[in-house]
């Protein structure tokens, strides 16, 4: 073999008797600390993460409840949990809108049968959604309780004694003093328990503890994500949200059938509702008149008379957005607004057949307005027979002129409304079993009454204006009453208080495991072979940090005046002085 050859094998020997002796070193490390290096943290270990230990089922068992309670595999199901909330939000659900899904499912037929398969239609009841949730909460659970069970073993016990050699740690410093051991060690645990530390002495040595916080703030993190979980699951069993848009005069009783729209948890029965109700006495909005924000609101305010309970006596309040009415844990938030214009219909015989404010849904920010206006029943024509009506309504705040050359609404107050109808009879559809939006009108069966050029009638009508319809088939007419309208959301979510509590406590717990050490300090005074004391302090962290050497030095002056340094025998008594605790040599070691 050549030189060249032998001498990258001589440098990988080399390399492996290095990497021997540091592991020999660090073998023996651990034997000398013992128990002061034990039980710094309530972490399970990880004996059994590298495979099943023991033979047949029960290694099988054990290896697999390790590994599901382990913090690597809670982390990895939560981000699974995130992952599999986004597809809720972006695919309409059917627990939310069945209308939306059912037009997804038309303009996406290709797919939709796939996303049937995989659930994704209603992630949150999915059995997929379901399992990761379930493991989630097993592993939180399996990974707190022996970790809890360990910590409050701590906390009853006591610090461990001083390992056999403190010049190991990561921390030290030692100095002679004349005084006396027993009065050393006397001076250091009544300075450490003033500084809060477990204290005890242990032989020789003082042995202190401090930062249990650390280990608690990491619990409570570990048992406020549980608490969050929770809260989810009762929120989406027990919850309740429907809609209700209501004319100003008008008002609403906290019953399934008051709602427009109701949904619900799966375990959410009709009992649940808290019995409430309340009126819409009127409602307020300002916009800006002037500049670039030309027409945006600046107050929106719901003003409402409410009562508790079937019995309970009237009060007042003011609904703004943002800020609900609350009543027996039931939250009334206000949406929307728009402008109900006030209509009167009369048959051929001049009876009127429909009086009424009709609340029309805005297209626009200015609240330019469409709807329909629908006469059900007590419509005659002039022969006597018994017909429908329906009107197609576009309504507008504030009319720019028939020479804007536009219908839209130039700003959303009332500042010159007007109310555009278009005139049809024939069936309404009401009975054909199927549901109707009702501000949209049907004219599938239904004919338009004709003007004279042959088109559908249509007339633009200024407060107090009417519109004829032909060969006296009646009249309707646009009343200078305008109300308005506002649209609410009742909700009732049982959980959201847990889940706030959840919340605090996780960003405690986690201040806590970030921002609290948990360290050990051990105070050694034995007399020397010269008679004279020596001093040994060491400190030992869970993690590696700059400031266990720098609250060792301080701990040390602060001792040095009940133990003073004594002279070095081999230095003249002129240059005596008083050793200083290493912070950056002798504590970092």
């Amino acid at each position: 073999m050549s030189r060249t050859e032998a001498a990258p094998e001589r440098a990988s020997e080399q390399d492996t008797d290095t990497s021997e002796a540091e592991d020999r070193a660090k073998r023996s490390a651990e034997h000398d600390l013992g128990e002061a290096g034990a039980q710094l943290s309530t972490a399970p270990s990880e004996e059994l993460s590298n495979g099943p230990v023991g033979i047949g089922v029960i290694g099988w068992i054990r290896w697999l409840w390790r590994q599901l309670t382990s913090m690597r595999i809670a982390l990895l199901l939560l981000l699974l949990l995130s992952l599999g909330s986004i597809p809720g939000s972006l695919i309409p659900q059917t627990r939310v809108d069945e209308l939306k899904v059912a037009d997804f499912e038309k303009r996406h037929s290709t797919i939709s049968p796939i996303y049937e398969k995989l659930g994704l239609f209603h992630v949150y009841s999915s059995v997929w959604f379901s399992a990761i949730y379930i493991l989630l909460f097993v592993s939180l659970i399996g990974c707190i309780v022996p970790r809890t069970w360990q910590f409050i073993g701590q906390l009853r016990g006591r610090p461990p004694g001083a390992p056999r050699m403190l010049t190991r740690l990561p921390a030290y410093t030692t100095w002679r003093t004349e005084a006396d051991p027993e009065q050393v060690r006397e001076a250091a645990a009544a300075m450490l328990k003033k500084r809060r530390f477990r204290t005890h002495v242990v032989g020789d040595a003082v042995a202190a503890e401090k930062g249990y916080l650390r280990e608690a703030g990491n619990l409570i993190f570990h048992v406020s994500l549980i608490l969050i979980l929770v809260a989810f699951a009762v929120g989406q069993l027990f919850k309740s949200e429907g809609g209700k848009l209501i004319v100003q005069g008008d008002g609403f009783s906290n019953t399934l059938t008051q709602y427009d729209d109701f949904k619900s948890g799966s375990l959410f029965k009709s009992d649940d509702l808290a019995p409430f109700s309340f009126t819409l006495d009127r409602f307020d909005a300002t916009y800006e008149r002037n500049g670039p924000n030309r027409g945006t609101a600046r107050e929106f305010v719901a003003h409402v008379t409410y009562s508790e309970g079937a019995d309970g006596k009237p009060k007042k309040k003011a609904i703004e957005v943002n800020k609900p009415l609350i009543v027996d844990g039931s939250k009334v938030y206000l949406l929307a607004h728009g402008y109900a214009p006030t209509v009167t219909v009369k048959d051929g015989r001049g009876k009127v057949v429909f009086h009424g404010s009709v609340p029309l849904l805005p297209i626009d920010n200015n609240i330019s307005s469409s709807g329909a206006i629908k006469v059900y029943d007590g419509y005659t024509d002039a022969k006597g027979k018994w017909d429908q009506l329906g009107f197609a309504a576009f309504f507008v705040p504030t009319y720019g002129g028939k020479g804007n050359g536009t219908m839209f609404s130039q700003f959303p107050a009332l500042d010159f409304p007007v109310l555009n109808v278009g005139a049809y009879h024939g069936s309404l559809g009401v009975n054909s079993g199927l549901p109707q939006n009702v501000y949209q009108l049907d004219t599938d069966k239904m004919k338009p009454f004709k003007d004279p050029d042959g088109k559908v009638l249509k007339k633009t009508l200024l407060p107090g204006e009417s519109l004829d319809l032909p060969d006296g088939a009646g009249s309707i007419t646009f009343d200078k009453d305008i109300k308005q309208w506002a649209s609410f959301q009742i909700s009732q979510q049982p959980g959201n208080e847990l889940a706030l509590t959840g919340a605090i406590l996780a960003i405690a717990g986690l201040a806590g495991s970030l921002f609290i050490q948990r360290r050990r300090i051990w105070v050694r005074a034995v007399t020397g072979k010269d008679g004279v004391t020596v001093v040994e302090m060491a400190g030992l962290g869970r993690s590696e940090s700059a400031r266990l050497p720098e609250e060792l030095a301080d701990l040390a002056v602060t001792l040095i005046p009940e133990a003073p340094t004594a002279p070095d025998p081999a230095a003249e008594p002129a240059e005596d002085k008083a050793a200083v605790p290493a912070t950056s040599e002798g504590a970092e070691k």
